[in-house]
């Protein structure tokens, strides 16, 4: 073992670490890796940087840009509204609906927005037919993940194996190469969640509006400030009350007129109201002070809190948000957004104080009160998604049909080999910039930086492992311990036994960059088609159904499904080893485990 495999091999290993424990975000962890690989001369300036340039890094971002236009013109919209009309005749139905349509696009497009788009949905259908939310998200999320295995363009890792494939002299991979092993897995993984899955999942999100789903019914109550009150005379963020005290004002009323969402140098004067969010415990401070009397409670509801000029939104931090990390007082949340949380689903936990401490993670459902003139800049920050359906958006609806034509462009051209698949995308994103189904300035917020970023980082770990020779090295033991019991069979198997273990805690891509060279250099140890392995590591770093933290589209169900962690282990466990058994016996029936004859 030479001196630059063991620093590669101790880099992985700080890799994996750091992805799991996510004390640093996912591009931060790819950054800090490339410079140690640069500045302790393991690669080259020109292999450090390739991974920018890498076909792979190229096509996610134009893919983004796609599947942002598509969703502009509204089409993922309205087969969401076909999917409601359907529940309303038949829930096995429309759950059925709701699979193939999730499970189609997001064959085509990035799954992440088609799974905002049907969250309101399913939360307003659920409503509707007096059924658990949580019962139609996570069949949702798992379908959208199946679908996203079918294709080369169905998710990010795909366009990553295939990219790292061709760059060891292995061909790409074709648009339909994996559809075969796809879609029997979606099969499999459908029957699963409608017969078994569905009644495992609990009723974690009760009916009721937003206020009763977040339980502040108890946390919100009314407060008078008198003459003699020390915070009389000061404004809100100077005050006494809220300064020594964590509370959120929800609003101030001041002879019958209400100011909502009050800004912090509104100056409190004797006889305002304070509408507040508090628990027992703080409320029992207050009342201990002078200066302050408590008006009779009564049961609260969306619309006993809303006004005029306010509206109640559920919004989730997106996966790839500035907000993760930062505590709402870091963020200045109030100043910034005009809007005030009232509660927060944090990790499974529904937290209704102390939130201006709390780091915020990716999939944190957050009870906000905002102002309806501010809710345009709430909604378009891409630090968010909101999932209340408060106002609709405008869909550039006569776009539709040149969208369509141009995404089937870019597959078809990619299928008949007629153009490599990062031409074709990198053209069907400027043409629909062109046509106006998206606006350049769209097109950029579209890219999420974070990912690709993170691509080109964990790709120099890849290039790193390869070159060094620490890909064989490790590949040779794996060989060691895993051949006997099978031989490459069961060498496929435990590469997608590993990957999917490792993706349930950490990025799958940083997954399928890590193991995709090993998969490679085991197979030429042993002079054997790489397909099958590879193929293994790209279904499985799919296919994590065990954690919220596995897949991005569990990740945005989380809070707002309400479950807890314990209950992907439950559900997505048995799934998880259906899809591995499936996989062990199809991946070599359809790629051969041995090299075609010269």
């Amino acid at each position: 073992m030479t001196p630059e495999i063991l620093l590669v091999i101790a880099v992985a290993i700080a890799a994996v670490v750091l992805f799991t424990t996510e004390k640093l975000s996912v591009d931060v962890i790819a950054v800090v890796i490339m410079s140690i690989l640069l500045v302790t001369r393991v690669i080259t300036p020109e292999q450090g940087i390739s991974g920018f340039s890498n076909q792979a890094t190229i096509t996610v971002a134009a893919m983004f840009i796609i599947s942002a236009a598509l969703f502009k013109t509204g089409a993922v919209s309205y087969l969401g509204k076909v999917t409601t009309q359907i529940f309303a005749k038949s829930y096995w139905l429309g759950l059925l609906t709701v699979t193939l349509f999730v499970g189609f696009f997001s064959a085509f497009i990035n799954n992440t927005p088609v799974v905002a788009i049907f969250i309101p949905i399913l939360l307003g259908v659920a409503k509707e037919i007096k059924a658990s939310p949580s019962k139609l998200l996570m069949p949702m999320s798992f379908a959208s993940m199946f679908g996203g295995i079918c294709t080369l363009i169905g998710t990010s890792t795909n366009i990553l194996v295939s990219s790292i494939a061709e760059s060891s002299g292995e061909e790409p991979f074709t648009m339909f190469e994996i559809a075969p092993i796809g879609l029997i897995l979606f099969v499999i993984g459908m029957i699963y969640m409608l017969t078994v899955g569905i009644r495992m999942i609990p009723d974690r999100r009760t009916e009721g509006d937003l206020i009763e789903s977040f339980r502040l019914q108890e946390y919100i109550t009314e407060v008078v400030l008198l003459e003699n009150a020390s915070s009389v005379g000061k404004m809100i963020k100077d005050a006494p009350l809220l300064r020594e005290i964590d509370l959120a004002i929800i609003e101030v009323i001041r002879n019958k007129e209400a100011f909502s969402v009050p800004s912090p140098e509104m100056v409190l004067e004797a006889g305002d109201v304070l509408r507040i969010r508090c628990d027992l415990e703080k409320l029992k401070e207050i009342m201990s002070r002078e200066g302050v009397k408590l008006k009779p409670r009564h049961k609260w509801s969306d619309e006993a809190v809303e006004s005029e000029d306010t509206r109640l939104v559920e919004a989730v931090v997106a996966l790839n948000s500035y907000f993760i990390n930062k505590t709402l007082k870091e963020l200045q949340f109030r100043e910034r957004f005009g809007a005030t949380v009232l509660a927060l689903r944090h990790r499974g936990k529904l937290m209704r104080d102390k939130l201006s401490e709390t780091k915020l993670d990716a999939g944190d459902a957050l009870l906000l009160e905002v102002k309806t003139d501010r809710f345009s800049q709430l909604r378009q920050n891409p630090s968010f998604v909101i999932i209340s359906e408060i106002e609709q958006e405008r869909f550039r609806k006569r776009k539709l049909i040149p969208a369509l034509l141009i995404v089937f462009g870019v597959v078809l051209t990619a299928t008949l080999g007629i153009m490599p698949i990062v031409v074709s995308s990198i053209v069907g994103a400027i043409l629909l910039v062109l046509v106006g189904c998206i606006r350049m300035e769209e097109a950029y917020k579209a890219i999420e930086w974070r990912i690709i970023v993170l691509l080109a980082g964990v790709l120099t770990l890849g290039v790193a492992l390869e070159t060094t020779g620490a890909a064989k090295l490790l590949s040779a033991q794996i060989v060691q311990i895993v051949g006997p019991w099978g031989g490459p069979v069961a060498l496929i198997s435990a590469f997608f036994f590993l990957t999917s273990v490792l993706t349930g805690v950490m990025s799958n891509n940083a997954t399928a960059a890590l193991l995709a060279p090993i998969a490679i250099a085991t197979a030429n140890s042993l002079s054997i088609s790489p397909r099958p392995f590879l193929i293994a590591v790209m279904v499985a770093a799919s296919a994590s159904f065990m954690t919220p933290v596995g897949y991005q589209t569990n990740t945005l169900i989380y809070g707002p499904g309400q479950y807890r962690f314990a209950d992907f282990l439950k559900i997505g466990t048995p799934l998880n080893i259906i899809v591995w058994i499936a996989a062990t016996i199809l991946i070599p029936y359809f790629w051969p485990i041995t090299l075609p004859t010269p």
